[in-house]
């Protein structure tokens, strides 16, 4: 380039020109520093192709000036948005070299799914329903003669004191257990009753790998006449078969203040099959609930003749359930709302 007096014929050849290389130039840049090179040579303000027609404006008639400049314009756009295509296009390329290998496919949009723990929530009233049972539900505030007195418990059982139980108020707790409801179906309704009772309790229990100070419970209570520890037995056998696939199940003696007789229920562990594992602690069995036949001090609390009516009842937690089902090791993974984690239960 000259600085000899320019006509706009010769001011339009170099920008001709000036397009012409710069726009393969930058086609051509294989990474960012290469193509800042080239932005630099041509594009540069302190040197370089454009400053220097930009400096060929002023040795142009003036009557040429406003076309040329327009030109000059219309040149310098379209070289710097095939710059930044350019840049767009590589910077893909240069994150993937740093952080990524760029043939991995891409990350899955996680479009949401229903917690575990609701699906056997679901899928345990399912089964239930089928056994014509119905779903009845309460209050999560009680006061401590629907949480404790009507259930049988001892004024000083310690399950009423305040490291175990939430107070909201002298006569005001957080229900401990959804067996609350049971009293208030069986003040509601006369026999025969079969009820599935979900929802979600409160304890001060630590939160660690098997508990959580809040969690969901599933309880059940059939009240009729001439209702045995059999009915108890066969159903909740019926349920563990449906719910888990054919497996074992087996009844050991407990004690609840609700029931008498009292069992808790354990099915075969599904990860080592009986073998022992950390998930059951080698022990091959993994308790699923408790139940029993309801204390017939429970019936009369109610108003229920006990002479003529008997029953049975359960109650599991959903949380333990998934856990056993799924061979999951820690309860609080339900509770962290990682999707990786809650995205391999999506159906």
């Amino acid at each position: 380039m000259t600085d000899a007096p320019l006509s706009l014929q010769d001011f339009t050849s170099l920008l001709s020109q000036f397009h012409g290389e710069a726009a393969p130039a930058i086609d051509a840049a294989s990474d960012a520093d290469a193509l800042e090179a080239v932005r630099t040579k041509y594009l540069g303000r302190a040197h370089g192709w454009l400053k220097d027609l930009s400096a060929k404006l002023g040795q142009l008639e003036k009557t040429d000036r406003a076309a040329a400049g327009a030109a000059f314009n219309e040149v310098r756009l379209r070289v710097e948005a095939t710059l930044e295509t350019r840049r767009v296009a590589l910077t893909p390329a240069r994150v993937a070299g740093a952080l990524a290998d760029p043939t991995m496919p891409a990350r899955r949009q996680w479009t949401g799914a229903v917690h575990p723990v609701t699906q056997v929530i679901d899928e345990m009233i399912e089964i239930f329903r089928e056994l014509g049972f119905t779903v009845a539900l309460g209050p999560e505030a009680e006061s401590p003669w629907y949480n404790f007195g009507s259930l049988n418990f001892p004024a000083d059982h310690p399950a009423m004191d305040l490291h175990d139980t939430l107070y909201l108020a002298d006569d005001l707790v957080l229900r401990t257990h959804t067996s609350p409801v049971q009293t208030r179906t069986l003040q509601g309704y006369a026999p025969p009753i079969r009820v599935l009772i979900p929802g979600n309790v409160h304890r001060r229990d630590p939160f660690d790998a098997s508990h959580a100070p809040t969690f969901a419970q599933v309880e059940g209570l059939v009240v009729d006449e001439g209702i045995t520890f059999a009915d108890l037995k066969a159903t909740l056998t019926h349920f563990a078969n449906r719910f888990f696939g054919k497996t074992k199940t087996r009844f050991r003696p407990s004690y609840f203040p609700f029931t008498e007789p009292s069992a808790e229920m354990d099915v075969l562990c599904g990860v080592c099959h009986g073998s022992g594992c950390g998930v059951c602690k080698q022990s091959g069995w993994i308790e699923i609930l408790g139940s029993g036949l309801v204390h017939p001090a429970v019936l009369e609390s109610s108003g229920v003749d006990s002479e003529k009516y008997t029953g049975w009842a359960f109650g599991m937690g959903p949380a333990r359930t998934a856990l056993a089902r799924h061979g999951i090791p820690d309860i609080r993974l339900l509770y962290d709302s990682d999707v990786r984690f809650l995205g391999q239960f999506a159906k």
